[in-house]
């Protein structure tokens, strides 16, 4: 009953987080941001098909396969205008999607921004979201077996199969790769354990980059690391295998937590939103809320977290931990292997925020030290800057899209 009466409890504690980051969708309306551009808060109940195509630039939607049987999404934008530019794959973090790079629009947003400079822009879709939530025989619905994957697998398949499939569409032999959060992490996990992948990437340009997370300082994620041996069962009760919201349930507690009456209840959410990633207020406009919560959470695996989890717990960037038992039977060892980061010989660029929780600055230089072929470790210009700041921040494009873009020219030039 102890036992039980503990699931209940933390499961209240993530069903009511989630809740209250979902409940700011339903009442704000169109304004301008603080950064000058006019957004719509219908964007956030849009596919990123229909959100490209309202803004006027070129979308298409491509399908591949991975080695394992698993079939993405992926997106690719265009400007009117477009040339045969520097091909470019965005790479979004967990529970995320290719929606990440679009959401605070034209003027704005990373994807809208390199492709107004020319480049070929690929967005990619991890296993397991909205998008890429498909198998060549196992149904996502029915079969708890697709569920069994962390971001090893996305590293391991999904992110490898991306790039060949849109190398082999382009005709071009290279790529500029930008990941934000578990899309960096897919990219060294890569890199480590398929290092012929190295040579096709122009540059890696890494923003809150995770791999080592011993000094990860959001409190809510440290009390759920806690619970890292119950975790897995609890999630699994919840999604079976899958992490997502039960809206119903969401909405209705939504309505006595969030009100959506109340004037303040949008603060309430981002207040919500800092514990998770960093105090930044100056950078949070209100506005883009509702356009971040109704493309997130886009979906994904349970082992996901539990994998990160067990990053906090151990201090090292190492494979799955299955238990001792089997990790003899998988790996040959009772402790998980560590990713060799000697092997990741594609030129890096990192961007860090001094106020991330999550990928935290001691971390971030530990990571450093580890790169054999790192250009620059870039601490974002605002002391304040945190994890969600690299994707809806106001002062993002002035911040850190302009110098990225001015350090993959500078790469391309280069090379």
């Amino acid at each position: 009953m102890k036992q039980e009466q503990t699931f209940s409890n933390v499961g209240i504690c993530l069903l009511s987080l989630l809740m209250l980051l979902v409940a700011a969708s339903s009442t704000a309306h169109a304004r301008s941001t603080k950064s000058g551009f006019q957004v719509d808060s219908e964007d956030g109940r849009l596919s990123v098909p229909e959100l490209v195509s309202k803004y006027g630039y070129h979308v298409e939607e491509h399908s591949l396969s991975t080695d394992d049987g698993y079939r993405l999404t992926i997106h690719r934008v265009q400007a009117a205008s477009y040339t045969n530019g520097t091909v470019v794959l965005l790479m979004h973090g967990l529970l995320c999607s290719s929606a990440d790079w679009l959401m605070i629009g034209p003027g704005n947003a990373l994807a809208y921004l390199l492709a107004n400079e020319g480049y070929d822009v690929w967005l990619g879709n991890a296993r397991g979201n909205r998008y890429s939530r498909d198998h060549a025989s196992i149904n996502p619905d029915d079969d708890n077996s697709f569920w069994k994957f962390s971001w090893h697998e996305i590293g391991r398949y999904d992110i490898p199969a991306t790039i060949d499939y849109i190398l082999e569409q382009t005709g071009h032999r290279r790529l500029q790769y930008v990941g934000h959060s578990q899309g960096t992490t897919g990219f060294f996990v890569m890199a480590s354990t398929r290092p012929e992948y190295n040579d096709k990437i122009i540059q890696m340009n890494a923003l809150a980059p995770v791999a080592f997370m011993g000094h990860m300082k959001s409190p809510l994620l440290r009390f759920m690391t806690k619970f890292l041996k119950t975790l897995d069962i609890l999630l699994a009760i919840f999604g079976v295998g899958e992490f997502m919201p039960n809206k119903p349930i969401l909405h209705e507690i939504a309505q006595l937590i969030c009100p959506p009456n109340s004037t303040v209840h949008i603060n309430m959410c981002a207040h919500l939103l800092f514990l998770l990633a960093g105090y930044n207020p100056s950078q949070l406009d209100p506005v883009m809320l509702p356009i971040l919560f109704g493309h997130t959470p886009a979906g994904s695996a349970t082992r996901q977290l539990v994998h990160y989890a067990q990053e906090v717990l151990s201090n090292r960037f190492e494979m799955y931990d299955y238990g001792k038992l089997k990790n003899v039977l998988i790996y040959g060892s009772a402790t998980p292997p560590e990713y060799d980061l000697s092997r990741v010989t594609a030129p890096v660029v990192m961007y860090y925020g001094l106020n991330d929780f999550l990928a935290t600055p001691e971390d971030v230089n530990r990571l450093a030290r580890k790169l054999p072929n790192l250009k620059r470790s870039v601490a974002v210009n605002d002391v304040l800057f945190n994890h969600l700041d690299f994707l809806i921040a106001s002062d993002v494009r002035h911040l850190l899209y302009e110098p990225v873009m001015e350090g993959m020219a500078s790469a391309e030039v280069a090379n």
